[in-house]
């Protein structure tokens, strides 16, 4: 393994992702491999995925894992998307003991976030920043003047009675059949809730519904201005193996 090399796994709701990563670049430095995610989504059976993961790519350095859920020293604290019995998990030493690596977790959507403020839309932007994803649910990144407010998990604000990313998420979008067009009008609600809490400078949007930026962005009528992310769908890999790296293992 070089210096300039990480390994980051990115966790979601329906698969997980994995590759190596040029840290200097941010761009994957290997084929991203992507398995889905077991059911239901145990501990046991996720970190035997990760394990699969690393395995696959044959690494044997320290790599980062990012997890859709509230991550404070390595303990889940919140597991909305996958199993609940994640809820209390020192997942640090789960992986670790599973994939045989020092492992460092992260949130998925501020490894996304990391990845997008050293690399992509957000590089040498200051002020408030607000980047999202928008998948299975709605992940959430917040930074001042480029450093990480962690574990924010926006797509759990109430709005209108009930958490914000029922009503907005991408997969809320395909489990109903709806357009684009007639999505568009919850996420703009969203995104104002919003602006109004945090006043910010930037949106940033990622996740899956990004890659189809050009059907809804361009209907969202907002004070902040809002750009699609620039790494796509390797945010979350990439943001995790920069985590690892700075966390010294």
């Amino acid at each position: 393994m070089t210096d300039r090399l990480g390994f980051g796994v990115d966790i979601g709701g329906s698969g997980m992702k994995a590759a190596i990563v040029d840290l200097v670049t941010g761009e994957l430095a290997s084929e991203r491999i992507r398995i889905p995610t077991p059911k239901p989504a145990t501990p046991p059976a996720m970190a035997a995925v990760a394990a699969e993961l690393v395995r696959s790519h044959g690494w044997t350095a320290s790599i980062g894992v990012g997890f859709p859920g509230i991550v404070r020293h390595g303990v889940m604290h919140s597991a909305a998307n996958l199993d609940p019995s994640w809820v209390g998990v020192d997942a640090d030493t789960v992986f670790t003991a599973a994939c045989g690596v020092d492992v460092a977790m992260v949130n998925d959507a501020d490894a996304a976030g990391l990845a997008e403020m050293r690399w992509g839309a957000g590089r040498d932007v200051d002020g408030v920043v607000l980047v999202l994803t928008f998948g299975t649910g709605i992940g959430s990144g917040l930074f001042v003047d480029g450093t990480l407010v962690p574990n924010t998990e926006l797509g759990h604000l109430e709005l209108d009675g009930r958490d914000a990313e029922v009503h907005a998420a991408a997969s809320a979008r395909e489990r109903e059949g709806i357009s684009w067009k007639q999505w568009a009008p919850r996420v703009e609600r969203y995104l104002r809730h919003l602006e109004m809490l945090f006043s910010p400078d930037l949106f940033i949007v990622g996740g899956g519904a990004s890659k189809s930026a050009e059907k809804w962005l361009p209907r969202l009528a907002l004070e902040t201005p809002i750009v699609p992310a620039a790494m796509a769908n390797n945010a979350g890999i990439a943001g995790a193996a920069l985590v690892a790296r700075h966390a010294g293992i």
